[in-house]
C-alpha cells in the first residue's frame, strides 16, 4: 500500500519502494510537513514537527500564534496570517484583503490517478499508483483547497498539484497558486538549477544557499531559454553516485517560479508553481482553479539515480505518443540547407540523395506558405505558396512518398505577422494593450489563444493542411516570447488570467491535433529549446533541444537536458561545418556520435556532401539502427562531465537487462604529453562477462578497475564502444 493514514497519530504516510513522505495534522487542522527522504517504517515521527517546543501550537498558546506560524513546517503555506516566509497561496477578497487560512477538514484515498482538466499531467493505472486528496477549508472565504498527492510506488516518484474552489456567495481573486511547497531543516544544501540563453540552453549550475530567497523564474510566457522549471537541493559534495538530492520538476510550459528560502531558524522552504507576477485569477461562486503538477524525486545515491528515475517515469507515465516505444524515422530538415530559398525541385533533390543514404523522412521547414520569403511576413496565412511549390503540397508529398520517404512539415501556429492577411482582417487577434505599440520580435506578434475563435481558426488552419496530404510529422515552433500582455476580450478584472489562458489554448490545440491525427509524430520547438519541458512531453514524444547544433556546444546542452529528460526525447541533428551558430569545425563522425544521443537526423544540404562524407552518413544510419533500442529505453550513466573538466566527456547507456551497453567518449581538446585515461564504467552486471572489440572483460573489472581510453592527436575526437554480454 502506497498511502496510509494513521488515525491515532493523525499522520499521513506516503510510501514508495525506497522513500517516505509524511504529513501530520496538529491543533485545529494545521498541516505540517514531517519528513521526506529514505524509506522509514512506523508512524511515531510526529515529534519532528517540534510542536512541544516554544511557542507550541495556537490551541495551547494562542497569544503566540504568530510565532507558531512563522516557524512551523507548513505543508501548504498561505499568505497574510503570520507565516512571513514564501507563501504557496495568496488570495485577495472582494474587499481587497490579502489573507487566508485553510485548515484540514477531510481526505480521501483512491487507486489510480485522476486527470487534470485541460493540463498535461502524469498518468498511471490503479495497479501503478495511488492518490491522496487532503481537503482544507477557509471558513471566512468559503474556499476549499484540495492538495493532491499521487504515489508511484515502483517509480519512487510523488506528484503534487492543487485545486482551489470557491464555495461562497462572493468572488475572490487568486494572486498566487503554487503547486508544491516543501519545508525541511537545512543540511548544508546547495541549489542545482539549469540556466542558459538561446543556443546554450540548460547548462548545469550549482550554488551555495544563503539566508533569504533564491529563485529561478520565467515570466516570458514560456518556460524559456534562460531558466528551466527544475530545481534540486543537493547535500554538500553530491556527485553522480553519492549524496542526497531533493528535486522538483514542473509539468507546465508557461511562466513559472522555483524558489529556495533559508530562514532565521535554518529551515529551507522549497516552492514551485506558476509565477505570480502578472497572474491573477477570478473565482466566481462554484468555480475552481487547477494548478499544474510538480514531480518530486528524492535520491540518496546522487544525481545519477535521480536522473534514471525521471527518465523511466517520463517514458512510462507522461509521454503518450505511439512513438514513445518505437524507433523514430531518421529525418533530414531543409532549414540549414536552404533557409527560405527553396522550391519543389530543390526539396526533391535533397529527398533523392537522402533516400540513397538511408534517411527516412524529408521535413520541409519555414517558408512554404503565404508570401514567406523571409521572416517578416505571412505567419497566420497557412496557405501553400504555389510559386515555390507548383500545384500545391499534395504533388510534392506524393513524389517524396514515391521515393520511399515520409514527409514532415513546419508550422508556427501561435504567431501572426503584421504583414499578413490574417492580421489585416483581425488585428484584435494579436495579444496587445490598447493604445500601446505592440512590441515586435522577429517581426511577429503573438495570437491571443485565450479566445475560442482564435484557437478554432488556428486549429483548422493546421488541420486542413494535414488533411490535404500524407504528412507524418509536424515540427511545432514558437520563435518569440510574450510582451504587451493584454486581451481585447478579457474584462479588466480578468486580464491577469491571460498568460495561463494562453497556455491552456496551446495545450488544447495540441490535444486536438494528436486526437484527430493519432499517428502523427509531433515535435515541439521554441526558438530551439525555449519550451523543452515536461508539459510539452505530454503532447510530443520529442522536443527540439537547441538551435545550436555544434557538437561541442551540444555536449553541455544535452548533458543538462539529460539530467532530467529521457535521451529519446532530445531532438538532435548532424549539421554542416563550419557550424552556422558558432563557426566551429568538428569531425563528421563526432557530430554523428553526439546526435546519436537523441532523436537523430540531419540539418544540412546533403546534395553538397563529398563521397567520403556520404559514406560516413551511411555508417551513422547503420549505427542508429543498431543502437537505437538501447539509447531509446536504456539507463543513462554519466561518467565524466565536459562542463567540469573542459577536455573530455563520457557517459554510458545500458539496456535494462544489462546485456548491452554503449560507451560514448568525446575528446574535446587534445593535450600534450598525455597517457591513456582510465575510465570506470557503470551500470553493468558485475557477474557477467562483456565482449568489446574482440576482448572479454568481467563486469566487475570494467566497473572497478576500468578500461583505458587512448590519448589521441587532435581535437573533437570521439568513439562509441559497444559492450555485449556473453
Amino acid at each position: 500500500m502506497g498511502i496510509i493514514f494513521h488515525e491515532e497519530s493523525q499522520v499521513f504516510q506516503l510510501q514508495t519502494k525506497n522513500t517516505t513522505y509524511a504529513i501530520g495534522i496538529v491543533d485545529r487542522g494545521y498541516l505540517g510537513h514531517i519528513y521526506y527522504g529514505k524509506k522509514i517504517e512506523g508512524d511515531h515521527i510526529k515529534y519532528l514537527l517540534r510542536t512541544e517546543e516554544n511557542p507550541k501550537t495556537p490551541c495551547i498558546n494562542q497569544r503566540e500564534k504568530n510565532s507558531f506560524l512563522d516557524q512551523f513546517p507548513m505543508e501548504y503555506p498561505e499568505h497574510g496570517m503570520g507565516d512571513y516566509r514564501e507563501s504557496a497561496l495568496c488570495v485577495r477578497s472582494e474587499e481587497g484583503h490579502l489573507a487566508s487560512e485553510s485548515l484540514y477538514k477531510e481526505h480521501w484515498i483512491q487507486k489510480g490517478k485522476p486527470a487534470l482538466e485541460g493540463l498535461p499531467a502524469s498518468f498511471g493505472t490503479e495497479e501503478e499508483c495511488e492518490t491522496l486528496c487532503i481537503i482544507c477549508e477557509d471558513s471566512v472565504l468559503h474556499m476549499k483547497v484540495k492538495l493532491y498527492y499521487t504515489v508511484f510506488y515502483h517509480q519512487d516518484v510523488i506528484t503534487r498539484n492543487v485545486i482551489v474552489e470557491n464555495q461562497g456567495e462572493r468572488p475572490f481573486y487568486l494572486e498566487k497558486v503554487l503547486s508544491a511547497s516543501l519545508d525541511m531543516d537545512d543540511q548544508n544544501f546547495q541549489l542545482l538549477s539549469l540556466h542558459g540563453s538561446w543556443a546554450r540552453e540548460r547548462h548545469i549550475q550549482v550554488v551555495p544557499i544563503g539566508y533569504g530567497r533564491q529563485n529561478i523564474a520565467s515570466f516570458r510566457g514560456e518556460s524559456s531559454h534562460q531558466e528551466h522549471p527544475f530545481i534540486a537541493l543537493v547535500t554538500n559534495g553530491t556527485s553522480q553516485d553519492f549524496g542526497e538530492v531533493y528535486s522538483m520538476n514542473f509539468v507546465y510550459s508557461g511562466n513559472f517560479k522555483a524558489q529556495v528560502e533559508k530562514d532565521q531558524f535554518d529551515m529551507i522552504r522549497m516552492t514551485m508553481g506558476i509565477h505570480p507576477d502578472g497572474f491573477s485569477w477570478k473565482l466566481e461562486t462554484g468555480e475552481h482553479f487547477i494548478a499544474p503538477e510538480v514531480v518530486l524525486v528524492y535520491s540518496d545515491e546522487g544525481l545519477g539515480k535521480m536522473t534514471r528515475i525521471y527518465h523511466d517515469f517520463y517514458r512510462n507515465h507522461l509521454i503518450r505518443s505511439p512513438y514513445k516505444d518505437k524507433k523514430r524515422p531518421i529525418l533530414i530538415n531543409n532549414w540549414e540547407a536552404t533557409y527560405f530559398d527553396f522550391d519543389e525541385k530543390k526539396l526533391l533533390s535533397i529527398a533523392k540523395e537522402a533516400k540513397e543514404l538511408g534517411i527516412e523522412m524529408l521535413v520541409m521547414d519555414d517558408g512554404w506558405f503565404g508570401k514567406r520569403s523571409s521572416d517578416d511576413s505571412s505567419l497566420g496565412d497557412w496557405v501553400v505558396n504555389e510559386e515555390k511549390l507548383k500545384g500545391g503540397l499534395q504533388p510534392l508529398v506524393e513524389q517524396v512518398n514515391a521515393l520511399g520517404l515520409q514527409f514532415g512539415i513546419w508550422f508556427e501556429p501561435e504567431m501572426i505577422s503584421p504583414d499578413s492577411n490574417l492580421f489585416r482582417e483581425h488585428p484584435d487577434w494579436a495579444i496587445q494593450i490598447p493604445n500601446r505599440e505592440i512590441t515586435q520580435s522577429r517581426a511577429q506578434y503573438v495570437l491571443d489563444l485565450s479566445r475560442k475563435e482564435v484557437v478554432d481558426y488556428v486549429y483548422e488552419a493546421v488541420a486542413s493542411i494535414l488533411r490535404s496530404a500524407n504528412i507524418a510529422y509536424v515540427k511545432w515552433d514558437m520563435n518569440r516570447q510574450l510582451t504587451t500582455i493584454g486581451s481585447v476580450k478579457l474584462p479588466a478584472d480578468r486580464q491577469g488570467e491571460l498568460y495561463h489562458r494562453y497556455m491552456l489554448g496551446v495545450y488544447e490545440l495540441q490535444e486536438r491535433l494528436i486526437t484527430e491525427f493519432p499517428e502523427l509524430l509531433l515535435e515541439n520547438c521554441s526558438g530551439g529549446g525555449a519550451r523543452f519541458d515536461a508539459g510539452m512531453l505530454y503532447y510530443s514524444p520529442q522536443i527540439w533541444c537547441s538551435d545550436d547544433t555544434d557538437a561541442v556546444e551540444r555536449l553541455l546542452i544535452q548533458e543538462g537536458t539529460a539530467l532530467v529528460y529521457p535521451i529519446s526525447c532530445i531532438g538532435a541533428h548532424v549539421s554542416v561545418c563550419p557550424n552556422h551558430t558558432v563557426g566551429r569545425n568538428t569531425l563528421f563522425e563526432t557530430r554523428g556520435n553526439v546526435a546519436l544521443c537523441g532523436t537523430f537526423g540531419y540539418e544540412l544540404d546533403i546534395t553538397k556532401l563529398t563521397k567520403e562524407e556520404k559514406d560516413i552518413v551511411k555508417q551513422q544510419v547503420a549505427d542508429y539502427h543498431n543502437y537505437n533500442e538501447i539509447i531509446r529505453s536504456g539507463d543513462y550513466y554519466r561518467l565524466v562531465s565536459y562542463s567540469e573538466n573542459k577536455y573530455y566527456d563520457s557517459f554510458m547507456i545500458v539496456n535494462k537487462e544489462k546485456t548491452k551497453a554503449l560507451l560514448f567518449d568525446i575528446q574535446v581538446l587534445a593535450r600534450p604529453n598525455r597517457r591513456s585515461r582510465k575510465l570506470r564504467l557503470k551500470g553493468l552486471d558485475e557477474q557477467k562477462t562483456y565482449r568489446m572489440n574482440g576482448q572479454s572483460y568481467t563486469g566487475s573489472t570494467l566497473m572497478n578497475a576500468g578500461i583505458l581510453i587512448p590519448a589521441e592527436q587532435g581535437d573533437f575526437k570521439s568513439r562509441v564502444l559497444l559492450f555485449e554480454g556473453e
